[in-house]
């Protein structure tokens, strides 16, 4: 412990990145919903569509619009090399869905 009261630990160990990873179909989860462990389906959340006429959405269109061109900067090329993914479990018993905190990972293959 430094003056700080915080905890700092040094890994003697190189992190190493997870690039593929192979995951099942199903498998047996705990549901905060039938409090047991159950059998839960694996799939990836994927985001919604985006509303046109968000606040968001409309400011951005009117920065935009007239001359002085874009209003942040267009991405030429991408920093990282590996997207979050977000696991979403659907129950089998009650249909509740509950998702897993994104984890960085180049490719999620689900088995059947």
């Amino acid at each position: 412990m430094d003056s700080n009261g915080l905890c700092i630990f040094t890994l003697n160990y190189p992190i190493e990145l997870i690039l593929y990873m192979k995951m099942q179909k199903e498998l047996r989860k705990f549901c905060p919903k039938c409090k047991t462990h159950t059998t839960q389906a694996v799939s990836t959340y994927k985001k919604g569509k985006d509303r046109k006429g968000a606040q968001g959405a409309r400011r951005h269109a009117e920065d935009k619009k007239g001359y002085g061109g874009q209003k942040f900067p267009e991405l030429k090329r991408t920093a990282k090399t590996t997207k979050k993914v977000t696991l979403k479990y659907t129950c089998k018993t009650c249909q509740r869905k509950t998702m897993k905190q994104g984890m960085r990972i180049r490719k999620l293959e689900i088995q059947a």
